[in-house]
């Protein structure tokens, strides 16, 4: 039977949730959603008759992601850095941690007595770092690369939509940047880190529905970081910067890495808004 109003839908939703192990608030996420609302309006709708079609397509989906499908992937988008991001099963959600990285580098550029800056992120899935850059810095020239098909189409879409200036390239980690003679003040990644044995303990909600080549990588996790740390050499501007999205217990293993590569750099590990070891700033400064 159709609930008659908002909140008595919510009522149900977040009862049919919490007996799924889901929690219980994506019945709010999910129902602002298809009411099209800010939340200061839909907090002053609950009480307000809820159509058929609404009910219709609301219910639908909180039975979905009773099943485990992501709410982002329902929606069809995420939110990072207050902006809308279209999302699909082929790319990564953008996450909390990466706006954090996102800031770090913001930070930096904005130190820099530069008129332009050359950047590039490696890995761009739904193009959420790259398309950020080029427009909260816009005296950047950024590009990006993206090995996956679908994910370059999501993030090509995504910087139309916003109308960032993003010029991408299909291929893998760095590969179509070693094909100039660019050097970038900018590096920025977030590679797959994940263990292929910590797959299978992942959450259902990332391991059955994000893919799994965004987020599982070889040799522990650090095989990105190894090939990308071998080019920095090549690519990265004597004081340039390399900043890394990494896995909360990587930030030692990924610091040498980097050393290795960048002897005289200056290397920062930082931590999220959670005390997790999430990034490391990597800046050259050996001329």
């Amino acid at each position: 039977m159709k609930p008659a109003y908002v909140y008595e839908a919510l009522n149900w939703a977040s009862s049919f949730l919490e007996k799924k192990g889901r929690e219980p608030r994506a019945a709010e996420l999910l129902m602002k959603h298809h009411l099209d609302k800010d939340w200061t309006d839909f907090h002053l709708s609950r009480r307000d008759k809820l159509s058929a079609s609404a009910w219709e397509a609301f219910a639908e989906d909180v039975r979905q992601h009773g099943k485990g499908v992501p709410i982002q992937q329902l929606r069809g988008y995420e939110e990072f850095y207050g902006r809308r991001f279209h999302v699909n099963s082929s790319v990564l959600i953008p996450r909390p941690e990466t706006e954090e990285l996102v800031q770090g580098v913001l930070e930096w550029i904005r130190k820099q007595n530069l008129s332009t800056l050359q950047i590039a992120d490696i890995g761009t899935g739904s193009g959420a770092i790259a398309t950020t850059l080029a427009l909260e810095a816009p005296n950047t020239t950024v590009e990006a690369v993206e090995l996956e098909e679908k994910a370059l189409a999501a993030a090509e879409e995504n910087a139309s939509d916003l109308g960032a200036k993003v010029t991408f390239f299909q291929g893998n980690l760095m590969d179509p940047l070693l094909q100039t003679d660019k050097k970038y003040d900018v590096i920025v990644s977030n590679p797959p880190y994940i263990p292929e044995r910590e797959w299978h303990h992942l959450d259902p909600l990332v391991r059955d529905y994000e893919p799994k080549q965004a987020l599982v990588g070889e040799e522990e996790g650090l095989a990105c970081y190894r090939k990308i740390a071998a080019h920095l050499p090549a690519l990265l501007q004597p004081r340039g910067l390399a900043a890394f999205e990494i896995g909360e217990r990587q930030a030692e293993a990924v610091a040498a890495i980097l050393q290795t590569a960048l002897p005289a750099a200056d290397i920062e590990v930082r931590r999220d808004l959670n005390g997790k070891q999430r990034m490391v700033f990597c800046e050259r400064n050996d001329v």
